[in-house]
């Protein structure tokens, strides 16, 4: 399970290896900029700089914040599970979107639990290329299950603990972000409890990635799905302004 764990500058350098379809894009549009500059003159020539001054500062930000987000913070240390109540012999679920950085981590966490791993990535619906290449480059974590949203095949009340860390967004339909909820809720035992972890749909994340940042839903959709979906929203904390935990019963 070692070579699982994480290396420096990891989160960062997957962003680049897994998007560098972006990168590429954004250095033939600054090679188009230049050339015009050295063709044209005048009024058109600043405009060119300025727009050339703003794609690499965009691209910088970008990457100086996932750096931040996915290898300083604590997202992937997990301590924000520390005040979570979870027993070494429990049993947990963790879903994923056909990306799974946190079984591992999960199961080095909770060594004696019960990890159940499913995965919802349907590439009919799930069209980033950027899942693709990661699928590709990290394999899934041993006896995931293939799922669809629509029917995760839980049994009822046999959850202690459902984890659904930076994937509830790749499920665009609002109806079926609640009916894949609903079915996480009807898999709990009676003290049971789902942990949810997304990027937010706000000012921070557009400062850093631009447009980007409407892949991902506000807090206010997030828990009106909750809450249609029967569950209770108990603690919303934060991992770095960018990103929101929700603690559900």
């Amino acid at each position: 399970m070692e070579r699982h764990l994480r290396k420096p500058f990891q989160g960062v350098l997957n962003i680049v290896r897994f998007n560098w379809h972006f990168y590429i894009l954004a250095f033939f549009l600054i090679t188009c900029l230049f050339a015009i500059t050295i063709l044209c003159s005048g009024q058109l020539n600043w405009i060119c700089y300025l727009i050339i001054i703003g794609i690499i500062l965009g691209t910088t930000l970008s990457l100086i914040a996932s750096y931040y987000i996915y290898d300083v913070s604590n997202l992937y240390s997990l301590k924000w599970l520390d005040d979570v109540e979870i027993k070494q012999e429990n049993h947990l679920l963790n879903i994923n979107a056909g990306f799974d950085e946190t079984s591992y981590l999960l199961k080095r966490k909770y060594v004696s639990s019960n990890l159940t791993v499913m995965d919802f990535y349907n590439p009919a619906k799930h069209t980033e290329v950027s899942i693709e290449r990661a699928r590709k480059a990290y394999p899934p974590y041993p006896g995931t299950l293939a799922i669809e949203t629509s029917n995760i095949g839980v049994p009822t009340k046999s959850i202690d603990c459902a984890f659904v860390i930076l994937a509830a967004h790749e499920i665009r339909d609002k109806q079926e972000q609640i009916i894949f909820f609903k079915q996480i809720k009807k898999s709990l035992k009676d003290d049971g409890k789902v942990i949810v972890v997304e990027h937010n749909r706000d000012i921070y994340n557009f400062l850093v990635y631009n447009l980007g940042c409407f892949h991902f839903f506000n807090p206010r959709r997030w828990k009106d799905v909750f809450k249609k979906s029967g569950l209770q929203l108990t603690q919303t904390k934060k991992i770095t302004p960018f990103i929101n935990v929700y603690y559900l019963t």
